[in-house]
Formats: structure tokens, C-alpha cells, sequence
């Protein structure tokens, strides 16, 4: 991919991760996404075949940014919460598309091979891992563990506004 292609790929995403965010996947435009990116429709169209697709690599990104920047620590879960609680304090933006996505995307598919499902598979092996070596309540299935981890880190964000307030 050229400079100037790369340029425009990246251009692309900034643009869509504010449109996801603030209208939500069904009320993402793509041309309001072009228009941001200073490219045309056909430009975006030859970079991502679908809004779909973009919303796919905007999640794929945030899950590898999240990885990198906050990784999960079996012998210390309650910090790995607590680090990605202010991870994800800071950065609003992507628990709206989360909340969008879940709201409004279908949740049920993740092909193998996604790099989503694999970041979700390596969290719920060191979750095993901290339950063999004591350090989790074994009686605790993994993967509701991990979606009330998530649930909790991401808390904030969700909370009404009145407690926004008095912080």
C-alpha cells in the first residue's frame, strides 16, 4: 500500500470511529465518513468494502490497542480491572462503539481466524490460568468471569450522568 493510500486508510478510520461514536452503527453515514476523511465514497468503497467491514477493523484495532496498553495479568485481576478502568475512562469514544455495537450488531458471529475471538481466547486462558493456580475462585465459568471484568471496567461510561456530576 502506498504512503498516500495509507494516508487515506487511516484518515478513514479516524473519520468512522467519531461517526460510529456519535450516531451509533444503523446512523453512521457513509458519506458523512468521506467527508470527514477528505476522500470520496469510491475511495472508502476500495478500502473497505462495507460499513460492516469498518466497523469490524475499528473493533479489531481497539481490541489489539487495548491488549497492548492494559494486558491482563493473571495473579492480579482486580488490577487488570482497575487498569482498564482508567484505560477505558479516558477513552469514551470506544466504550460508545462497544455500547453500539451491542445494541445494534449481531453479537453471535466471530469467525475463527478473527483476531477478536483470538485477544477473548488468550483473556479466558489466563483466566484458567489464575483458576488452577487458586488465584480466582475455580467455581466461576470463565467467560461470564470475563464479561463481568469487562462490564465492570467499563462502568463509568455507563453511569448515570447525576454521578458524573459529583465526581
Amino acid at each position: 500500500m502506498s504512503p498516500s493510500d495509507e494516508s487515506t486508510r487511516e484518515r478513514i478510520l479516524d473519520a468512522a470511529r467519531r461517526e460510529f461514536a456519535q450516531h451509533g452503527i444503523a446512523g453512521a453515514r457513509i458519506n458523512r465518513i468521506a467527508a470527514a476523511a477528505r476522500t470520496s465514497k469510491e475511495r472508502l468503497y476500495a478500502h473497505f468494502r462495507d460499513k460492516q467491514q469498518l466497523l469490524d477493523t475499528i473493533k479489531a484495532q481497539q481490541m489489539a490497542e487495548i491488549a497492548d496498553a492494559v494486558p491482563m495479568d493473571p495473579a492480579d485481576l482486580p488490577g487488570y480491572v482497575g487498569r482498564l478502568f482508567d484505560y477505558l475512562a479516558e477513552r469514551p469514544e470506544m466504550q460508545r462503539i462497544a455500547g453500539w455495537a451491542a445494541l445494534e450488531g449481531d453479537c453471535t458471529q466471530l469467525p475463527p481466524g478473527d483476531s477478536r475471538r483470538a485477544a477473548y481466547e488468550v483473556k479466558l486462558d489466563k483466566l484458567r490460568l489464575a483458576q488452577r493456580e487458586g488465584w480466582v475462585d475455580a467455581s466461576w465459568e470463565p467467560l461470564p468471569l470475563l464479561a463481568l471484568m469487562i462490564a465492570l471496567a467499563g462502568s463509568w461510561s455507563r453511569a448515570p450522568c447525576e454521578l458524573h456530576a459529583l465526581a
